[in-house]
């Protein structure tokens, strides 16, 4: 990972994630998501953590962006519950604080939201592990914001790139960087072989309107 640079960093991450089947490409042979989206995309980041030389090139890479982006950054904070273990991981090779954020707060105990101290006037630097609307990440963000913390950033593995989700995030002022992307995994698998260049045309298709795709 030491001999990765930042800019090497989105193809190799996504190379990562394909060698593992943490992304599955099916162009041809679409998933159905939950939200009833048609797609020719799965990703399941969760599978990074039962791989450790991957999972610590993740947190390495986001360290690496940490160091080069948010060097005054005071707390990792990651999202409930698949940007746990990468803040923890990235917390520890900085040595710096971390928390987490639940979704909603607890309906017990001390109805808290964020778990972990996180202070008023802190700089927060907040890990998902996977961008597609952004709304979930953006409302953990927000969250930290509303504590009186400073959201220096949210970083992510993955992101669909999907207009909406840059739009908003562009909209709360809150700046966005990710370890690799749509654009850097589509190019590495057709590098492979593994999807052909209709494949990648039906793939850009979906990107850019993804309610449409498969109509």
């Amino acid at each position: 990972m030491s001999k990765v640079t930042l800019e090497q960093l989105p193809a190799a991450i996504a190379g990562n994630l394909l060698d593992i089947g943490a992304v599955s490409l099916r162009p041809n042979e679409p998933f159905t998501w939950t939200s009833g989206i048609i797609s020719p995309i799965y990703c399941d980041n969760r599978l990074t953590m039962s791989f450790p030389a991957i999972r610590d090139s993740i947190a390495e890479g986001f360290a690496a962006l940490i160091r080069a982006h948010y060097p005054d950054a005071e707390v990792i904070a990651g999202t409930a519950t698949a940007g746990i273990p990468h803040a923890a991981w990235v917390a520890q090779k900085l040595n710096l604080p971390m928390a987490y954020i639940r979704d909603k707060a607890k309906g017990h105990g001390k109805q808290n939201q964020i778990e972990g101290l996180i202070k008023p006037g802190q700089k927060v630097v907040v890990i998902e592990d996977l961008i597609s609307t952004g709304g979930s990440s953006l409302k953990a963000a927000l969250a930290v914001r509303e504590a009186g913390a400073e959201v220096q950033s949210v970083l992510a593995i993955f992101t669909y790139q999907f207009a909406k989700a840059e739009q908003a995030f562009e909209e709360a002022g809150i700046p966005l960087r990710t370890l690799s992307n749509y654009t850097a995994l589509v190019e590495e698998a057709r590098r492979r072989g593994t999807i052909s260049d209709q494949d990648v045309t039906l793939l850009q298709t979906w990107r850019e309107n993804p309610q449409a795709f498969g109509k």
